[in-house]
């Protein structure tokens, strides 16, 4: 197994490039407190990451002791970071939390966004070409061929608010994507698919949104995509058979997943995402290139060039 970019557990990797260089934000490991679920890397050529600590300044920890997958966007002069809570698998709900610093310290604007749904993970902020703010996220739907963690949208009212309408995008299509066969959920038995993590970039004329499938605990999690002339859909899987972006066969890696990208004027496009070491006990960083073949996209196997070869 090749060597990650940062070796400690880290988690639903985000990237952010910022004016002084490089930020990464992950989820910390289970059983984490909350005051430090969240920290930051930093790095100046996409090679070296140090841990800058913890930035958020959770909420009332009534509302949830798990803290995961934080996105950071900047905005209005500041910076928003998005990211959901809960007490374990149960209640997660969507959030937002404000700071002057990339670095924060961020401090929760108050509001659940996701209040009329009892499950609702992974939000992945997006801003299209006309200025547009959408929300992207993963949430529970069980009347579904199959059943299981679905990918939905909203739009953004400011960065602290949503528009009520909540749109279903993406749907599981596929074996590899079933979490667990006979799981019990809400009370009663399914074959649980998931759909996490996704991830929206334009590209050509058309947008391509990528998700995670399957289960992250174990070595068959893997990365697609879908596509669409629009933001709202609707989306197109790009197979039904199989992860094609990452996975284990691609990367040799043991379950690839939960991916962000990262656009760098004159340079490459890159992908970060997690994976587990060998014995399946630490998720860690790695970041690839992302190609584009005939609007296809794939991974380089190969370490970012350094930073002056990024347009900086």
């Amino acid at each position: 197994m090749r060597e990650p970019a940062y070796g400690g557990y880290f988690a639903d990797p985000f990237l952010l490039r910022t004016p002084e260089g490089f930020v990464a934000y992950g989820t910390g490991r289970p059983g984490t407190s909350a005051a430090g679920s969240f920290t930051a890397l930093v790095s100046e050529d996409l090679r070296s990451w140090r841990s800058a600590g913890p930035v958020l300044r959770g909420p009332d920890g009534a509302l949830g002791t798990d803290y995961w997958a934080p996105e950071v966007v900047y905005a209005d002069g500041v910076y928003w970071m998005y990211y959901s809570v809960g007490h374990g698998i149960v209640g997660h709900h969507l959030r937002v939390a404000r700071a002057e610093s990339a670095l924060g310290p961020f401090i929760d604007a108050g509001v659940n966004l996701t209040t009329d749904l009892p499950f609702a993970i992974d939000p992945h902020p997006f801003r299209d070409r006309d200025g547009t703010w959408y929300l992207y996220f993963a949430r529970d739907v069980l009347d579904a061929e199959r059943p299981g963690t679905h990918l939905a949208v909203m739009r953004l009212s400011g960065m602290t608010g949503v528009e009520p309408e909540i749109l279903p995008i993406l749907s599981p299509n596929a074996d590899w994507q079933i979490y667990r066969r006979d799981r019990p959920m809400y009370g009663r038995r399914l074959d649980w698919h998931t759909l996490e993590g996704p991830s929206v970039v334009a590209q050509d004329g058309r947008y391509y949104l990528f998700f995670s499938g399957g289960s992250w605990e174990g070595p068959d999690y893997g990365v697609s995509y879908a596509t669409s002339a629009s933001p709202l859909g609707p989306w197109t899987h790009a197979s039904t058979e199989r992860p094609v972006v990452l996975s284990t066969a691609i990367t040799g890696l043991a379950g690839p997943g939960h991916n962000s990208l990262l656009r760098l004027d004159g340079g490459p496009d890159l992908i970060a995402f997690h994976a587990w070491d060998a014995g399946m006990t630490t998720r860690s960083m790695y970041i690839d290139r992302l190609r584009w073949s005939n609007g296809v996209p794939g991974v380089v196997d190969c370490p970012p060039p350094h930073h002056r070869s990024l347009g900086s």
